[in-house]
């Protein structure tokens, strides 16, 4: 009986059992079968709360030093301001147009971030992981530039490596990303992501320093660039805290010290055009020099910023993006292209919305790769969208299963072709347009 009253208090389920079965069975087996279910739910009680415990443990002290903020102690989870997720284009290429794309030089280019083509249509040029500016003369690709005074054998290309493995050595080695001709002069415009804003001219070599700072603060994450008529050269500067290698942890930060900055090379001052940008990337003139137009990466956005008129020196939004963009050119027609590197998902969004959830998140012993990896979809996809100078959506390829094309970061449209190229593969992709 004592057995009986205690296993009521403890649980009335495995008492009602007992009870039901105790009109067949005599009273001192009811006592035994009692105490064997008392001490049985005791201790799968106890053993459930130890395990609870060693996962409270194990994900307190992360012993393993997994989470994506180990070695980042200062860092703070900000509120990104989205648009509404009703705002938030949902066309769809719905035939995966993208996968007719031909991929080329397969395992030549590691992380071919920018393709650009000189004045007189030679290449592409393209900037690779290992900090080269490489050239395609028609049968190989060749070494054209490099922005790092101190490369050694540290920075020679591995075989068989992916982009990613260079990401240790990117601050000694370079890494250049947004490439321009001056059509004028054949110079090459460089942005690169550690060294700022560079020049090389047209027979290659080691490129020349034309800005690493603007008033008084360095440039931490160069990006993209662009240059006018008159020679004026715009750029973007995507982070004051973070750099390219720790580019997770500035999507993950949400934090907005990005901005886009004009170089003189009458004055050679360079001076900021707009700040306080969430990971402001792509950059391009349009084809009359009137404005340009730059991507915000952590809101998915096009902006337009006037040059000449009325509107000169103020910006606007352009458009609402169907993800996280990358590089943006225009075309021959004044259109944009702008490369989508993933959808945004619901995931990601509500993450965006609730910085102390997110930083909760961060803070459980999951890998950077897995984090990335949820904000992306699950897995790498393709998405390029064309846009008029009004901010009307023209056009929109994708693959997305990323059987062909993955994580495009820019598109270079040339004699009815899209260039395509990616910061994190391998390959340049084609897509005919016709």
């Amino acid at each position: 009986p004592t057995c009986l009253s205690y296993l009521r208090l403890c649980n009335p389920k495995p008492f009602f059992f007992v009870l039901n079965i105790a009109t067949f069975i005599d009273p001192s087996t009811q006592a035994l079968i009692s105490l064997s279910l008392v001490m049985t739910y005791t201790t799968l009680t106890r053993g459930f709360a130890a395990v609870i415990f060693l996962i409270a443990l194990y994900c307190g002290l992360d012993p393993f030093k997994h989470n994506p903020l180990q070695g980042f102690p200062d860092f703070e989870a900000h509120k990104i301001n989205l648009p509404s997720w009703s705002e938030v284009p949902m066309d769809q290429d719905k035939h995966n147009l993208l996968q007719k794309s031909e991929l080329m030089f397969v395992n030549q280019v590691h992380g071919p971030e920018s393709i650009a083509f000189d004045p007189h249509g030679l290449g592409p040029y393209t900037g690779v992981a290992d900090g080269r500016v490489l050239f395609w003369n028609g049968l190989s690709w060749t070494d054209f530039a490099y922005t790092s005074s101190n490369r050694s054998e540290l920075c020679n290309p591995k075989a068989s490596a992916s982009p990613l493995s260079y990401v240790e050595t990117e601050h000694i080695c370079g890494r250049p990303l947004g490439l321009r001709f001056d059509k004028k002069t054949g110079d090459l415009y460089i942005a690169d992501a550690y060294f700022g804003l560079m020049k090389v001219g047209p027979q290659g070599g080691l490129a020349t320093s034309l800005a690493t700072e603007a008033e008084g603060v360095p440039l931490r994450f160069t990006n993209d660039v662009d240059i006018d008529a008159e020679g004026n050269v715009y750029f973007t500067d995507s982070s004051t805290t973070y750099q390219r290698r720790n580019f997770n942890q500035l999507i993950f930060s949400g934090e907005n010290s990005g901005r886009v900055l004009k170089y003189s090379p009458v004055t050679e001052e360079t001076t900021v055009l707009a700040r306080n940008l969430g990971f402001p990337n792509g950059i391009s003139l349009s084809k009359d020099g009137s404005f340009f137009v730059f991507s915000e990466g952590l809101i998915g956005r096009l902006c337009k910023y006037w040059l000449k008129g009325d509107k000169a020196g103020t910006s606007e939004i352009l458009a609402i993006l169907p993800g996280f963009p990358d590089n943006v050119r225009v075309n021959e027609d004044g259109d944009f292209w702008v490369a989508i590197h993933c959808r945004r998902y619901m995931y990601s969004y509500i993450n965006a919305l609730f910085p102390k959830m997110r930083k909760a998140i961060l803070k459980l012993p999951i890998p950077t790769r897995f984090h990335y990896l949820l904000h992306i979809g699950g897995r790498f996809h393709a998405v390029v969208v064309k846009y008029s100078p009004e901010g009307k959506l023209l056009q929109i390829l994708e693959d997305n299963e990323g059987k062909v094309v993955k994580a495009v970061s820019e598109v270079e449209e040339k004699d009815g072709k899209l260039w395509m190229g990616s910061v994190l593969m391998p390959f340049v992709a084609v897509y005919h347009l016709t």
